[in-house]
């Protein structure tokens, strides 16, 4: 098991980490805010579909998005909303697809949750319960096939998805293969509602890396720098050729599974431990303490943020929905390839 590294020792160091974290603060206010005006949307009936948010996973997901680099795979999951921002994602193309517009990357054909720009390299969700682990696996293995060198794949899931096959296909598959995925497991402690102590029986989840011949690394995932360490390390490490890393990231999400649940479940003894801090005061904290941002500049990043949601759903709001009697329900968007095609 990897933990992460020492603090940086010299003064570009420190500047060039004060500036990323900084930007991953960014991120997770930002995401913060659009899932709070998502869930109110969904209260005023505009949504519908479930909702679920990632309130205490931001800074785990805007690292992993930031790790990451243009060209490579990102599968992010419900919870992922910081690291969908942080690795390109428009907030219309969250709005829009939420919202059942017909300009959305899903065209408002799908549930609210699985969009995605694949030929950009941001996968549409098909299950958070471990499916997506062998679709990275798959796309990277057909970007080697293709002679694609020097990128790496990356997925999110929640503890409960580790007891599932496609976790462990998928692992198998990636460590024999040596493909460069980074496995990220955000564990809440609760699989829905079900405890890690009915869920799994190993000490600890990062255990299972060893099983496989994978690099293990264990993180606390309420600091957001050992997040940006860790996950930074981590894609580093599958760029560099060194195989599959699993990271596996300690919290406790601060909200229902979805907004229909009231999370009625979690024991009052986890709220008032270390894994039911806040992450992003204690981001914010830091920016301060460390003299970072100042109470000016934190007001104008909150202020820029609403903004940039609002005019976000406004412009989705005035846009029209799909309409079943004009559509042209051609299941890709590659013409070529829809169903009943025949070449000349």
């Amino acid at each position: 098991m990897l933990q992460a590294t020492e603090a940086p020792s010299t003064a570009a160091e420190t500047s060039e980490f004060r500036q990323t974290f900084f930007a991953a603060y960014r991120w997770m206010l930002l995401a913060r805010l659009l899932e709070e005006k998502i869930a109110s949307l969904y209260r005023g009936g505009k949504i519908t579909g479930g909702v679920f948010l990632g309130r205490g996973q931001e800074a785990l997901s805007a690292a992993v998005g930031m790790a990451l680099c243009a060209g490579d795979v990102f599968a992010p999951l419900i919870r992922d909303q910081a690291g969908r921002l942080a690795f390109g994602e428009s907030l219309l193309d969250c709005t829009r697809t939420y919202m059942g517009s017909r300009l959305g990357p899903m065209r408002g054909r799908d549930g609210n949750v699985h969009r995605g720009r694949p030929r950009e390299g941001l996968l549409a969700m098909i299950s958070h319960l471990g499916a997506m682990i062998p679709t990275v696996a798959g796309t990277l293995m057909a970007r080697r096939f293709r002679g694609i060198v020097g990128t790496v794949g990356a997925t999110c899931l929640g503890d409960g998805a580790t007891s599932t096959g496609a976790f462990h296909e998928g692992l198998n598959l990636a460590a024999v293969e040596k493909l460069p995925l980074v496995v990220v497991v955000a564990n809440n402690q609760y699989a829905y509602s079900t405890p890690n102590s009915r869920q799994f029986a190993c000490e600890d989840l990062v255990d299972k890396a060893v099983g496989y011949g994978m690099t293990g690394h264990s993180l606390d995932a309420t600091d957001l720098e050992k997040c940006l360490r860790v996950l930074s390390e981590a894609v580093a490490a599958a760029r560099a050729g060194g195989g599959p890393q699993l990271v596996v990231a300690s919290l406790l999400r601060l909200s229902g599974h979805g907004e229909h649940d009231d999370s009625h479940y979690i024991e009052e003894r986890l709220r008032e431990s270390r894994l039911g801090l806040d992450c992003l005061p204690l981001a914010e904290q830091r920016l301060r303490s460390e003299g970072w941002a100042d109470d000016a500049t934190l007001r104008e990043l909150e202020t820029t943020a609403q903004q940039q949601i609002d005019e976000a759903v406004a412009t989705t709001l005035r846009e029209p929905f799909p309409d079943p009697n004009e559509e042209d329900w051609c299941a890709l968007a590659t013409r070529h390839l829809c169903e009943g095609f025949h070449a000349e």
